[in-house]
């Protein structure tokens, strides 16, 4: 009993990170969508007005400068992105591509937003980066639309091992295995 209980925690270990995480990017995405001030250019808390406070102290400033020339695109490209790794870690669906999708958008975030943040560990983008890393190499194989596909599969190929062969019709003598070839007859 005891065995079964902590096989099913081991099993379900990475559920509460995925959850975490899924309504987190989620929520993330559909806040900068629904926001009245992150799409303006000058508005406090605007992603332009952020992305000129953190442009010198950024790790990687031609990131910033780069997500500048397009500050709308790059928004909206950052908005979606959020909403789709989080729906994709919370159904489980292409798990491991959601994981390095949220992986990307943590470490692109922590290079260029909280990289001047001190100590280090004030800032919440690097711990975001280290909470998909599991996710990234277990993937979504429980509770998951991966988990089913990948069952799907396994069934059917099961079902195609069990499959009984078709008997082959006995066509004659020169088929049975002990018989002796023949050559063709010559011309």
């Amino acid at each position: 009993m005891l065995e079964q209980c902590q096989e099913t925690a081991r099993r379900y270990a990475l559920l509460p990170l995925r959850i975490f995480l899924g309504v987190t990017f989620v929520y993330a995405g559909l806040d900068k969508l629904t926001s009245g001030t992150f799409f303006t250019d000058s508005a406090n808390g605007s992603l332009v007005q952020t992305m000129h406070a953190v442009r010198d102290s950024a790790a990687i400033p031609g990131l910033v400068d780069l997500a500048l020339k397009a500050p709308h695109a790059f928004g909206y490209a950052m908005a979606f992105g959020e909403l789709a790794v989080g729906l994709g870690i919370l159904l489980g669906l292409l798990g491991r591509v959601a994981a390095l999708g949220g992986a990307l958008i943590s470490l692109s975030l922590w290079l260029t937003m909280s990289w001047a943040t001190t100590p280090y560990y004030y800032g919440n983008d690097l711990v975001y980066l280290m909470a998909w890393l599991p996710l990234l190499l277990a993937g979504t194989p429980y509770l998951s639309l991966d988990g089913l596909w990948r069952r799907g599969r396994a069934a059917g190929s099961a079902a195609r091992a069990e499959a009984p062969v078709p008997a082959q019709p006995a066509t004659g003598a020169a088929d049975a295995p002990d018989a002796p070839a023949r050559s063709a007859p010559s011309a």
